[in-house]
C-alpha cells in the first residue's frame, strides 16, 4: 500500500515537473465532521505559502492515517493559475468506544471488564476514558491524554488506577494466592520529535499491597506486604507503519524502561519488594500479502534487574498479554522472551464490515525468580500455543475489532482456552 501511495502522488505531481518551485496557495480538508480542521493543519508538514513537496504530502497522509479519529485519508493535487492546491479527503472514525471483556478469574469465577473511551475528544486527538473491572474483586481506572496539548510535538497525560485482584505468587514450596491492590496515579509528557519517533516520560506514585488469602499460613511467608513506590518511566517508539483500514504494513519498535524505587512499607515489604529496573522491548513487523492477507509478528524481550529472587516478579503469563489460551495470570517471571506470529485473512468485506480469519502461534519462555537467564532457553518454562481465531471489524469505528481466539497448549500439563477481546492482539 505504501508503494501504491507513492506512485499515486508521483503521478499527480507528474504534469508539472517544476512543482518543487511552486507555492502551495491553499490546503483543503474534505469530509471532516468531528475532527477540527485547525488541528489537522497544525499537524501536517505541508503549509500554505511553502514550496510544494510531493514526498511531504505522502508523509502527511501516512501521519493522518495514524490518528485515532481518521479511518482513511487521501490527498489530491490540483493546479489553479499555475499555483498548487492540496486537498486531503478524510473518512473519519467513530471514536466513542465501549470495551467489554470477559474471562475466567484465578478462582474460577466469572470475570469481566467494562470500559468507555473517547479517542478524539473535542476533535483534536485527546483520549478520555474510564473502566470498571470485576476479577474476584472490584477495580476501576480513569485516563486523560492530550498528545498535542502544548504544540504539535509536546503533549501531556494523566491516569489513575485502583486495581484489586487475586493473584498467584510462586514460592519455592508452591503457589500461594494473595489479594493484590495497587493504587496509582501517573503524570507523563509526550514528545513527537518527528514523524517516526515518539517518547513518553512519566512519574508514577503507587501504593501497593499484598494480603494472603486463606488459612494455611506458612512460617516465613508474608501475610501482609505493603509499600509505597515511585516509578520513573520512559517509553520510546519508532513507528513506520502504513495503515489501510484493517491492513498494516511496516515496522514498529517500542521500548519501555522503568525504575521502581521503594519508598516505605512494612518490614515484610522491605524483605520482598525491592527497588529494581524493568526493561521491555516489543519489535512488531507487519506485511501485507496479496489483496486480502496480512502477516503480523511481535517479538517481546523483557528483563528485570534488582529483584531476581523476589517471588513478586513483574512479568506475568496471561491470556490477554502474551500467550492466548494459557489462562489469566498463571505464572510470573523476572525475564521473558515471547514471539507471537499470526496470519490474518479477509474472508468477507462489504461497506463498513469486515470478517477476518486468524491463524496464530504464540511461543514464550520465562525466567522464574531465583533462576539464571539460561532458563529462558533450556525449555523448562517454555509455552507453545497455536490456535485459530475470528475477527469482526467495523472499518469506521476506531479499534472496533472484536476478536475471538482459541489457543491449544502443546506439551504436558497444558490448557486450552478461549480469549475474547477488543482490538487486534497486537
Amino acid at each position: 500500500m505504501r508503494k501504491l501511495t507513492f506512485i499515486l502522488v508521483a503521478l499527480l505531481a507528474f504534469g508539472h515537473l517544476s512543482a518543487q518551485d511552486e507555492k502551495v496557495v491553499k490546503i483543503e480538508f474534505e469530509g471532516l465532521k468531528r475532527t477540527k480542521e485547525a488541528f489537522l493543519k497544525r499537524l501536517i508538514k505541508t503549509k500554505e505559502g511553502a514550496a510544494y513537496d510531493s514526498l511531504l504530502v505522502v508523509k502527511d497522509v501516512e501521519r493522518l492515517n495514524r490518528l485515532t479519529g481518521i479511518a482513511k485519508a487521501i490527498a489530491t493535487i490540483a493546479e489553479q493559475n499555475g499555483e498548487t492546491i492540496v486537498k486531503y479527503t478524510i473518512d473519519e472514525n467513530f471514536t466513542i468506544i465501549p470495551g467489554p471483556r470477559i474471562s475466567t478469574a484465578s478462582d474460577g469465577s466469572f470475570a469481566y471488564q467494562l470500559s468507555l473511551f473517547e479517542f478524539n475528544f473535542l476533535g483534536n486527538g485527546q483520549l478520555l476514558g474510564a473502566s470498571f473491572q470485576r476479577n474476584v474483586f472490584n477495580s476501576f481506572s480513569a485516563f486523560w491524554e492530550h498528545p498535542f496539548l502544548f504544540s504539535d510535538k509536546v503533549g501531556f497525560g494523566l491516569n489513575y488506577q485502583n486495581i484489586t485482584r487475586e493473584e498467584p505468587v510462586f514460592f519455592d514450596d508452591g503457589e500461594k494466592d494473595y489479594r493484590f491492590n495497587s493504587r496509582m496515579i501517573e503524570g507523563k509528557f509526550l514528545f513527537n520529535f518527528d514523524f517516526n519517533n515518539e517518547v513518553e516520560l512519566g512519574v508514577v506514585l503507587v501504593d501497593e499491597a499484598y494480603t494472603f488469602e486463606g488459612d494455611d499460613i506458612i512460617p516465613g511467608r508474608p501475610v501482609n506486604l505493603n509499600a509505597d513506590k515511585l516509578f520513573y518511566r520512559a517509553n520510546y517508539r519508532y513507528v513506520d507503519i502504513d495503515i489501510d483500514y484493517q491492513y498494516f504494513d511496516g515496522f514498529q519498535s517500542e521500548f519501555t524502561g522503568q525504575y521502581i524505587q521503594f519508598q516505605n512499607g512494612n518490614e515484610a515489604g522491605e524483605d520482598f519488594l525491592n527497588d529494581f529496573l524493568s526493561l521491555r522491548n516489543d519489535f512488531i513487523y507487519y506485511k501485507k500479502l496479496g489483496d486480502k492477507g496480512n502477516w503480523a509478528n511481535r517479538l517481546r524481550l523483557a528483563a528485570a534487574i534488582g529483584n531476581e529472587d523476589s517471588p513478586f516478579a513483574p512479568f506475568t503469563l496471561d491470556n490477554q498479554l502474551n500467550i492466548r489460551g494459557v489462562g489469566n495470570v498463571v505464572d510470573r517471571g523476572t525475564a521473558a522472551i515471547v514471539l507471537n506470529t499470526e496470519y490474518r485473512h479477509t474472508l468477507y468485506e462489504k461497506g463498513w464490515f469486515v470478517l477476518q480469519s486468524n491463524a496464530f502461534v504464540d511461543l514464550g519462555s520465562w525466567r522464574n525468580p531465583g533462576e539464571d537467564f539460561s532458563q529462558l532457553f533450556d525449555g523448562t518454562s517454555t509455552r507453545l500455543y497455536p490456535g485459530l481465531g475470528i475477527r469482526f471489524i467495523h472499518k469506521k469505528i476506531f479499534n472496533a475489532v472484536f476478536r475471538l481466539d482459541y489457543g491449544i497448549g502443546v506439551g504436558n500439563d497444558t490448557t486450552n482456552g478461549i480469549v475474547f477481546g477488543i482490538g487486534q492482539y497486537f
